[in-house]
């Protein structure tokens, strides 16, 4: 019979805590389970289920468990091999050049575990789900025919900028449950996580509010091409997610004006303005602007721009930190309550996460654990979140 985690409600991947190796690294630095229980902040009784294999530590507990006794995740875990076919799908995008570890994507499985207990909660049951691309590549061509045709889907011309309207409008045409979040503090591996629940056929998507504002809008576009792209997983699903974000920002029509007003210039720094004025008139990152235009210059054989791309990496941070956070930007730089915020995230982004959680909430005996868990914010801001929605 297969193993199901009762506390999260899905199949899981069989994973145990390699007892063996515990025990070995406890004994090298003089714990006992018992120290353990008071570093980690639990029950005796909690790490004895855990070493019996009768229960697993939650990602929190287990990062504490892997700097308490100095093990990596892949010495203190061992993963299991069955393939789980209602398993959530995950996809990060990622801060920076950042490592997507075993430990990230267990914690996000985790998470879109708990994802799970909400879906009988969600509006309407939609009985079919929204046509995706029968078969996404990231050929140049193909890319640019479906960033066109999602435009045209939302009603934007061809030469005109995307808003952030935009895009939650079309997310919810998919019926994705947008979820904003703060994560700045906390340091977080993602700027944004996207979650696919099998079983229900829903859709998830965290955003992070600590993101300053023309990422931000790359990040969206992004999860977007996630989600008509359903098939592709992994490298391949990321690759053809950034490369539809691209192109869905700043189209090939965009790239071939911007290619013919910059072709004549030969100064890098005059080349490196021009991309700054029309990155900012799109809202988009320098980066996004100069690569698509190289792109297309290479599509298209003509010459390449005479700038050498690692001179835009360094121009593009300088540029984006001229603008505030969307968290800066929606609450005027001032912290939020908890009632700020979900009106603030139910008004922005006409998601219905928050009054699903509450009514979730309501009906069980779940509190602030089960939203820090599910939303993976601090202790603090989970108690007055469950104390505005429970």
């Amino acid at each position: 019979m297969t193993k199901v985690d009762n506390q999260i409600g899905f199949p899981a991947v069989p994973r145990s805590l390699d007892v063996s190796k515990l025990d070995h690294a406890l004994a090298t630095r003089g714990l006992s389970q018992t120290t353990l229980a008071s570093e980690v902040g639990v029950t005796r009784a909690a790490v004895s289920k855990w070493f019996r294999g009768e229960s697993f530590p939650r990602p929190d507990k287990l990062l504490k468990i892997a700097l308490a006794v100095g093990l990596a995740y892949e010495e203190l875990v061992s993963e299991g091999t069955a393939n789980e076919p209602n398993e959530p799908i995950v996809a990060f995008r990622k801060k920076g050049a950042r490592k997507t570890t075993e430990a990230h994507i267990a914690r996000a499985k985790d998470m879109g575990g708990l994802l799970a207990r909400l879906v009988p909660y969600l509006p309407g049951e939609p009985l079919t789900a929204p046509p995706a691309l029968r078969a996404p590549t990231r050929d140049y061509a193909y890319v640019q025919r479906v960033a066109q045709d999602v435009r045209r889907k939302i009603g934007v011309a061809d030469a005109q900028a995307l808003e952030f309207g935009d895009l939650i409008e079309h997310f919810e045409r998919f019926s994705v449950v947008l979820i904003p979040v703060f994560w700045g503090d906390r340091k977080a591996h993602e700027n944004a996580l996207h979650v696919h629940l099998p079983a229900s056929g829903t859709t998830w998507i965290y955003l992070n509010l600590d993101s300053q504002t023309h990422d931000f809008k790359f990040w969206m576009a992004h999860e977007l091409g996630h989600v008509i792209s359903p098939t592709l997983q992994g490298d391949e699903a990321e690759d053809f997610a950034d490369a539809f974000a691209a192109a869905i920002l700043f189209p090939e029509e965009c790239a071939a004006a911007e290619y013919k007003a910059i072709a004549r210039k030969s100064n890098p720094g005059s080349i490196v303005n021009h991309l700054k004025s029309v990155a900012e008139k799109f809202m988009i990152s320098p980066i996004t602007v100069f690569e698509q235009i190289r792109q297309y210059a290479h599509a298209t054989d003509q010459p390449a721009v005479a700038l050498d791309a690692k001179a835009i990496f360094p121009v593009t941070t300088k540029f984006n930190q001229q603008f505030y956070t969307i968290r800066e930007t929606l609450f005027d730089g001032e912290e939020p309550t908890a009632a700020s915020y979900i009106a603030k995230a139910e008004e922005i982004f006409h998601t219905s996460f928050f009054k699903v959680l509450s009514a979730y909430l309501r009906d069980s005996d779940a509190g602030a654990g089960y939203v820090q868990a599910v939303m993976n914010l601090s202790l603090v801001d989970s108690k007055a979140i469950a104390a505005e929605r429970g």
